[in-house]
């Protein structure tokens, strides 16, 4: 008892081993079937099939769609929102920020179904405006996602730097451009990060507005409802790749406008 001793590396073991168990292995499997057939040998056809089939990529092309305008009608709504609050000198501004984050506490599906109500009264009938729903409900859904991270790092602005540029003769506006907004791009990245990547999967907030399945989320889902998990693998895979490519061109954009941030201060 007296020769083992307890390192701080040791508490990385249960981390390890839920990264193994619930993260590689299934990762394998989803590869194994990606590039498999049937009859369990090797091919390409699954990922040809995703770049040749008009209705994969009339899905992906359609995902997206619905993702870009998500985040460009969230950013629209939510920089001022962030701006303001962090910006204002309200003695409650907290309380504010809270009423933007208590919807998050409800269950997903209650807020939804509500949503559908108050759509269903606007417009008696949702299969009449279905991308204009989707945007709508998934605003709904990711708009607090978009205003945290502004929120966040428009707090945190040195008020030093603002009113150095006021005293150099710089009007507000030039103000806003030149100091408020470039150093506000680490959290409109984040924000953009957290709104579009799960807009492209989300497909139950369709499903529940106007019963669409023209999302990849859905589409995944409906090949393996068919059994076949050989194509659904492999969507998976090229969507997972897709938004590791677009998680890293993010990340690294945030790091180098972080510098020039810290350069900045």
């Amino acid at each position: 008892m007296k020769g083992l001793k307890f390192t701080r590396k040791q508490l990385c073991i249960p981390y390890l081993l839920f990264l193994l168990c619930f993260v590689a292995l299934p990762l394998l499997v989803v590869i194994y079937y990606a590039f498999t057939n049937g009859d369990g040998q090797f091919t390409i056809k699954n990922f040809i099939n995703f770049f040749t089939s008009p209705n994969t990529l009339g899905t992906l092309f359609y995902s997206f769609s619905i993702a870009i305008a998500t985040t460009i009608v969230c950013l629209l709504l939510a920089y001022p929102i962030a701006y303001i609050l962090a910006r204002s000198k309200m003695k409650q501004k907290m309380v504010l920020v809270f009423m933007f984050v208590l919807p998050m506490w409800i269950n997903f599906t209650l807020r939804i179904t509500a949503l559908k109500e108050i759509l269903t009264l606007i417009e008696g009938n949702l299969a009449y405006y279905p991308f204009l729903n989707s945007i709508i409900g998934m605003t709904y859904d990711f708009l607090p996602f978009m205003i945290l991270p502004m929120y966040t790092t428009l707090l945190k602005l040195d008020n030093s730097l603002l009113e150095a540029a006021s005293d150099l003769g710089a009007n507000s506006v030039q103000v806003f451009l030149k100091i408020t907004l470039p150093l506000s791009v680490p959290g409109i990245i984040s924000g953009v990060v957290m709104v579009f990547l799960p807009s492209m999967t989300n497909y139950v907030v369709l499903d529940m507005l106007y019963n669409s399945t023209y999302i990849m989320g859905s589409f995944i889902g409906s090949y393996f409802s068919a059994y076949d998990w050989h194509n659904g693998s492999m969507i998976s895979l090229v969507l997972l790749a897709i938004i590791a490519i677009i998680t890293l061109m993010t990340s690294k954009y945030t790091d180098e406008n972080e510098s020039r941030g810290g350069s900045l201060l």
